[in-house]
């Protein structure tokens, strides 16, 4: 099985990129070439997107965190379809205490933890971070 890399895009067209960096869009398609043979960045019509390989040599933190969240059964749905529409991971529907967990990450977690605290059907949320990967 393959493993998945974390991506993230810069929303600007190239050539405003090119621009905003003094440089020609010719120059910055052969940095983005570069870039691109090592693995930092993948680009495409109308993206450029930043892998882990490249936030990891930016020193930018990547941990992951995880929210618990109860529902109140009646508006399940509704907090589905509130849920899709956040920067979150992955969204687990599980048996026992909670009915959700949602995989985020750690810089994400206050912001999402507020929007969660005023959602109608939200009835408890409980927050952990990843303090150490043990197996990946």
């Amino acid at each position: 099985m393959s493993r998945g890399i974390k991506v993230y895009t810069v929303d600007k067209p190239q050539s405003e990129l090119a621009k905003e960096l003094g440089i020609t869009r010719q120059a910055l398609n052969m940095h983005l070439h570069r870039l691109r043979e090592e693995e930092l960045v993948r680009t495409g019509r109308g993206f450029i997107e930043l892998t882990t390989k490249a936030l990891e040599f930016l020193g930018v933190e990547r941990a992951n965190s995880f929210i618990f969240v109860k529902i109140e059964p009646r508006l399940r749905e509704q907090v589905y379809e509130k849920i899709l529409k956040m920067p979150i991971e992955q969204v687990y529907r599980v048996t026992g205490e909670v009915d959700l967990v949602l995989v985020l990450e750690q810089n994400l977690l206050a912001s999402v933890l507020r929007e969660l605290s005023k959602m109608e059907g939200v009835i408890h949320t409980s927050s952990h971070i990843v303090i150490e990967t043990i197996k990946e």
